[in-house]
């Protein structure tokens, strides 16, 4: 087939199968409206990739079967699933459960896109592998998520990944590839057009009307041109073009409603079961009367072909235009015999499901089954949508309710959070029963916190938690948390009150999660003697993976650094060992913040890129902001304002402080010490009062405030940060608080006893270095003005080494500036040896670290989601740049950046 017009998609295909070949895998996105070529770019992409030798995947998007969890990854991989067994237990375990050869509930949804990307990349140890997916679009959810979590993860495996997809990319249900490369199909230009009809010997007085009507669509031009000028009807008025799918999509019809009865049954059946396979095609056959010789018709005027065990059609437009040019009732025949013949539960209740023509229980029962087999196979996208679907055929409310909530779940537990507050607010309405209603409040205050409504989702759930049985305690406890966040201190107590109304009859853990509510509530009202330990108690005793730790993970950004930094890595570990993905790069952001703070400014940027780059794998866009407002601080130390302002992503809520945080240390570095204090004023008087980012940024408002000359400015957050300090009993925070009182006291007695104590408990504590330098150069400063030249002058030059090793410019600049003119002509750091890890990329020091302890190719790429090529090929490129020839040789050249790897 000449592809007319399309030499630029053909040479980018060709880059595509090269690269695969090439051990570079790719990844390519088709888009464009029905009939624009995409269908015939997969088929010259087949045709190339067979040629040199490629292993071929295929699969089709059906709509029928959007809702039916992993239907399109089973059509893909179905040739190469005997290859699974090569695969990490619980990566076989979570695909056998998503193809249905196992059970595998509970799992992280994104654990079966990790099984993808390291089944492929096993395939293709023998030949390279191509994977042809196309009207992506209607691919059920779960194989989308699978699919695009392997694409963007592609490394050095001989994997390419092609799509085809409508190209109505706002719309819902549109085929979302965000991060892979995509190449818009435009329609053809005259020229193009007329070059393929001469192809096709359209007589010359028909040819400017094919041309007008078909618009530029390739596959309106061949079926419109072949079909005469009889097929497409009268040209449309002015101003109402008629779609060219649509033209198509007629002339289509028009020839399966000329076929046979016979064939036309027989297509019909092909094109009832998204599957499209001869056997299950041809069991309902059977029943019907009909057989695989009343394909004949179809097959010779090339409307579909039987290749292998499936019976494809030659477009998808050619499937819809079978399925909707038979009678309604004929539909509904062939839908009951199929369900009837499937062999598979969850087949036959989508059958059953197409042919109701009405509310029917005993149908939504089996669909109700169906999404909880969903479910347990990691597919709560599809549950959600078959839940939905049992709920519309159930006759009675109190069922419907019960199916609308079971929905809504799903959709939140796939990260829909808006859809699953629209089906918990549809059942909300249908029920006046109180429980139900506190149980769907819960569904529906995810999205409000979400979309920032803090503050309404705490008092929804406050005022609907006393109904629920089943969820009270959990809706209490999930509101003192959006009351935390939101700011809402009498919304914290509310919470706490009423958990403690239930007493003991609950278990230790419960009580303790309880009574960590009350720990927020002091802790708002800056009590933290009283708040601090409360929470500290439910981080320490809470299971290792469980709801509560997370709970209390996510309570402890307050509690002392030596209390979190454990607990953060024992969560790592734990959703590296199980493939828990979309738990990873909330836990990564809460350990690169300590390592940022810590001063490990290198690894907290690795910490940041892999974090970041799972996140924008499993589609989580907003912690990718936050992880980069996150980052902010170190150029912002550096004095980088271009790059602080690249970072930072503007209304983030929460993550947003450390942003806001991050251009203020900038302006105060810079000398800006106004623009510190309104930074920092506005963002105290929103929502997110009480986040760790703005307690530790009290320093900056101190110093602004007495370099401005109002020192009163200050005073009340200088006094809570005291107040932290004095309850957690950090070394470094009694530092920093001694330092604050230093810069406010009354006389230059008190700020010289106050500074002497605060070096020395920097002295006695390694944490934090940013922050012992600037108490240095503060101690340093306060001294040469006193006359105290030689006391300074040591003070100073330890400023200068911590800034210096911390690349941190406007305070070296600062501290050189000082050291002159407290006497020393010439103020330079020490220089350090390089260390030869920074040579390396974030992950290829991820991949040889775990290499220098001994763990092998094949557990590195299950711990850190990659496939053993990849981690082979890191390594390869790590040992010329650490000067090492083997694995052996690595511990030594690591030695002086050893640490532990979380």
């Amino acid at each position: 087939m000449n592809l007319y017009g399309r030499q630029k998609e053909l040479a980018e295909l060709d880059a595509l199968i090269g690269a695969a070949a090439d051990c570079r895998g790719q990844s390519l996105v088709l888009r464009g409206e029905a009939g624009i070529g995409k269908s015939s770019l997969l088929a010259y992409a087949e045709g190339e990739a067979r040629r040199r030798g490629f292993t071929v995947l295929r699969a089709v998007g059906w709509e029928a079967e959007r809702a039916l969890a992993f239907a399109g990854l089973h059509q893909l991989l179905r040739p190469v699933l005997d290859r699974a067994g090569a695969l990490p237990q619980p990566q076989a375990d979570a695909l056998g459960a998503a193809v249905g050869a196992g059970a595998a509930e509970g799992h992280d949804r994104f654990r079966v896109g990790l099984a993808v990307l390291s089944l492929l990349a096993e395939a293709a140890e023998d030949a390279p592998v191509l994977c042809l997916v196309d009207d992506a679009q209607w691919l059920d959810e779960p194989s989308v998520d699978a699919l695009l979590f392997a694409a963007r993860r592609l490394g050095v495996e001989r994997v390419a990944l092609l799509f085809a997809a409508r190209g109505d990319t706002d719309l819902p249900g549109a085929f979302p590839a965000a991060g892979l490369p995509q190449t818009a199909l435009s329609r053809l230009g005259r020229d193009d057009a007329l070059a393929l009809l001469a192809g096709l010997d359209v007589p010359a007085a028909v040819r400017s009307r094919v041309l007008g009507e078909s618009f530029g669509n390739p596959l309106a031009l061949r079926e419109l041109g072949a079909a005469g000028p009889a097929s497409g009807g009268r040209p449309p008025g002015p101003g109402q073009p008629l779609p060219a799918a649509d033209r198509v999509l007629a002339a289509y019809r028009g020839r399966v409603e000329a076929l046979p009865e016979r064939t036309r049954l027989m297509l019909l059946i092909a094109a009832s079961d998204g599957r499209s396979t001869l056997r299950y095609v041809m069991a309902a056959a059977e029943r019907l009367d009909v057989g695989l010789a009343d394909l004949a018709a179809a097959e010779r005027q090339g409307l579909v072909a039987v290749v292998g065990d499936v019976i494809e059609f030659r477009h998808p437009l050619i499937r819809t235009a079978a399925y909707t040019a038979a009678p309604l009732a004929l539909r509904v025949a062939v839908h009951e015999t199929m369900a009837a013949t499937s062999g598979d539960a969850d087949c036959r209740a989508r059958h059953l499901a197409s042919a109701a023509t009405g509310p029917d229980e005993a149908v939504a029962a089996e669909l109700e089954e169906c999404g909880r087999r969903a479910l347990t196979r990691g597919g709560p996208a599809a549950a959600a949508d078959t839940y939905a679907e049992a709920a519309r055929l159930t006759p009675d409310a109190a069922p419907r309710v019960r199916r609308l909530t079971a929905a809504a779940w799903a959709a939140q537990q796939a990260g829909h959070a808006e859809r699953a507050a629209e089906l918990a607010e549809e059942a909300y309405k249908q029920t006046e029963d109180g429980d139900r209603r506190a149980e769907l409040a819960y569904v529906r205050s995810f999205w409000l916190f979400e979309k920032d409504a803090a503050q309404e989702a705490a008092a929804l759930l406050i005022s609907h938690a006393p109904q629920s049985r089943a969820y009270g305690r959990e809706m209490l406890r999930a509101a003192a948390t959006y009351a935390w966040f939101g700011g809402d201190v009498a919304a914290l107590h509310r919470a706490a009150d009423l958990l403690e109304e239930y007493g003991d009859a609950a278990g230790g853990d419960a009580r303790r999660a309880d009574r960590a509510v009350r720990g927020l509530a002091h802790m708002a009202a800056d009590d933290f003697a009283r708040g601090l330990p409360l929470v500290a108690d439910l981080l320490d005793d809470a299971p290792v993976g469980s709801t509560a730790r997370m709970q209390a993970i996510s309570s402890a950004s307050l509690l002392p650094d030596d209390l979190q930094l454990p607990v953060i890595t024992e969560e790592i570990d734990h959703a590296r060992a199980d493939g828990i993905i979309g738990r990873l790069p909330y836990l990564l952001h809460i350990l690169a913040r300590q390592q940022l703070y810590a001063g490990d400014h290198r690894e907290a940027a690795r910490t940041v890129a892999e974090a970041a780059e799972i996140a924008r794998d499993t589609g989580l866009a907003m912690r990718v902001g936050r992880l980069h407002n996150l980052l902010a601080r170190i150029p912002a130390i550096e004095g980088d304002e271009e790059r602080v302002r690249d970072l930072v992503a503007p209304g983030m809520n929460a993550g947003g402080n450390y942003g806001i945080t991050a251009l203020a240390l900038l302006d105060l570095g810079l000398g800006r010490h106004e623009d510190v204090l309104a930074r920092l004023a506005e963002a105290r008087a929103g929502t997110a009062r009480y986040s760790a980012a703005l307690l530790f940024a009290t320093a900056d408002e101190v110093e602004a405030a007495v370099r401005l000359g109002a020192p009163d400015r200050a005073l009340l957050p200088a006094r809570r940060f005291a107040a932290w300090a004095a309850a957690g009993g950090q070394p470094w925070a009694r530092a920093v608080a001694l330092r604050n009182e230093a810069l406010l006291a009354p006389s230059a007695g008190a700020a010289a006893e106050a500074y002497a104590e605060a070096v020395r408990l920097h002295a006695d504590s390694p944490g934090r270095p940013f922050e012992r330098a600037r108490t240095e150069l503060l101690f340093g400063e306060h001294l040469r003005r006193e006359r105290r030249r030689t006391e300074a002058r040591t003070h100073l030059r330890t400023a200068l080494q911590l800034f210096d090793a911390l690349a941190a410019a406007p305070w070296s600049d600062r501290a050189r500036a000082e050291l002159r003119a407290a006497g020393e002509a010439q103020a330079t750091a020490r220089a350090t040896a390089p260390d030869p890890a920074d040579r390396l990329t974030p992950q290829e020091l991820q991949v040889v670290r775990l290499a220098a302890e001994g763990t092998s190719s094949r557990d590195i790429a299950a711990r850190l989601f990659l496939s053993p090529r990849t981690v082979e090929y890191h390594l390869y490129k790590a040992y010329p740049k650490l000067g090492v020839t083997s694995r052996r040789e690595l511990p030594a050249a690591l030695a002086p950046s050893a640490s532990r790897e979380p």
